[in-house]
């Protein structure tokens, strides 16, 4: 019989608590069980913990107690449940999370060109997760046991690109000492990734047009081709048709990396999905941090989902890991937020809205306080009752203060 949480009483007739515990555990993992006993240690009290107990509860109880246990361990199964189902749907989608609709257009993309040869173009805003889809792909092929070699562009200085790149031998330059294979052979037989594309010279895209094409590399200072096998997953923050149009970028290496494109949508553009990242984000940092922290308030929650994301799903992931090391209890709240996700301004800059002739005290906050409230209900799609708790008011309160100020709701509101 499936259920959803355990009471387990240690003083069986027949046998020890402790001794079913594992016996229930091997029957469904991801069951909690929340033992109790009249005779509590130290000792009992570890070893069901040890034995993958949810929690420890001696009698006498409070009832409360009981019903508050029960309760955080059917959210923490719910939760559990979720994340089995989740990976059994992403199998070999990795880090990437989501089940908005654009994110399953994605994912279906990758699963039908990850079998190919052929090259992939990943489009997307930094933090949107361009490299997690390069390294999907790469297990999802054939070449899923070669290696993967990641190149950020950005990070390596101009004049050493090409070497890094392409090898070079001895003598080809000042310091080059001795002969070295660049990224692309070390990549054979596996996916190379090349993350913002668009920023590399003319002179190294030439060589890169080549490797696509011939499939073979050249050294720094060598005549010799070298073959090479390997899969090219390139990426960008930019349009790249918009730097042909400049002359900045290849026309002809534009349409070979172009074969297959793949559109990474802004995490403004999935809200749907950010509970499911956010609960992701606060699990993995609860394990590494070693914190227990179980889940967000409804509060927080609000604010997650209305808040627009400049930095994408890496903004995400950081704000949480910020809360999961700052909180104070099992759960996250407001406070524990960044305050850009909080939605509040700092006293320096209000303070910088100072005129120099002074301001009319009463009138400029009445002012302020309609901003924010309008701020607000935009942000909560003009629910009052998320607005109040974006605004940390009462529902109550912020109709009052609606009323007062005689804020009618606006086209944006």
């Amino acid at each position: 019989e499936e259920v959803d949480v355990v009471l387990l009483d240690l003083m069986l007739p027949d046998r020890s608590g402790l001794d079913l515990l594992p016996d229930i555990k091997e029957f469904d993992p991801h069951l909690p069980v929340v033992v109790i006993t009249a005779y509590s240690s130290v000792e009992s009290a570890i070893e069901a913990m040890r034995r993958g107990a949810f929690h420890y509860v001696p009698k006498p109880f409070k009832n409360e107690e009981v019903l508050h246990l029960v309760h955080r361990a059917a959210e923490r199964r719910a939760l559990l449940v979720e994340n089995v189902v989740l990976r059994s749907r992403l199998e070999g989608m990795g880090e990437i999370v989501g089940t908005s609709r654009r994110i399953e257009e994605v994912f279906e993309l990758m699963r039908r060109a990850a079998p190919a040869r052929s090259t992939i173009l990943v489009v997307g805003e930094s933090g949107t997760g361009k490299e997690l889809v390069a390294r999907a792909i790469h297990r999802l092929s054939p070449r899923g046991e070669g290696t993967f070699v990641p190149v950020h562009t950005t990070a390596i200085p101009a004049d050493l690109l090409e070497s890094t790149l392409f090898g070079h031998v001895k003598g080809a330059f000042t310091g080059a000492v001795s002969s070295r294979k660049g990224l692309f052979e070390a990549a054979h037989n596996g996916t190379h990734f090349l993350d913002e594309v668009g920023t590399i010279s003319p002179e190294t895209q030439t060589k890169l047009l080549r490797v696509i094409q011939e499939r073979e590399i050249r050294r720094v200072g060598s005549v010799e081709a070298k073959a090479v096998d390997t899969r090219l997953v390139a990426a960008t923050n930019t349009d790249l048709w918009q730097e042909v149009q400049k002359g900045n970028f290849r026309e002809d290496l534009y349409y070979r990396l172009n074969v297959i494109t793949i559109e990474l949508p802004p995490l403004r553009d999935r809200r749907e999905d950010i509970p499911l990242l956010a609960t992701h984000f606060l699990r993995q940092y609860s394990e590494e941090n070693q914190r227990e922290v179980e889940g967000f308030s409804s509060q927080v929650m609000d604010a997650l989902s209305n808040y627009h994301w400049p930095g994408n799903v890496r903004e995400l992931e950081n704000a949480i890991e910020r809360a999961v090391v700052l909180c104070r209890g099992d759960s996250i709240e407001v406070d524990e937020l960044p305050q850009a996700v909080r939605g509040e301004s700092s006293s320096a800059e209000v303070m910088t809205a100072f005129p120099a002739d002074g301001v009319d005290f009463r009138g400029s906050v009445a002012e302020f306080q309609e901003h924010l409230i309008r701020e607000a209900l935009k942000r909560s799609g003009g629910v009052q009752r998320r607005a109040a708790g974006l605004l940390k008011l009462s529902p109550t309160t912020l109709n009052e203060m609606i009323r007062r100020l005689g804020i009618e709701p606006s086209p944006e509101d």
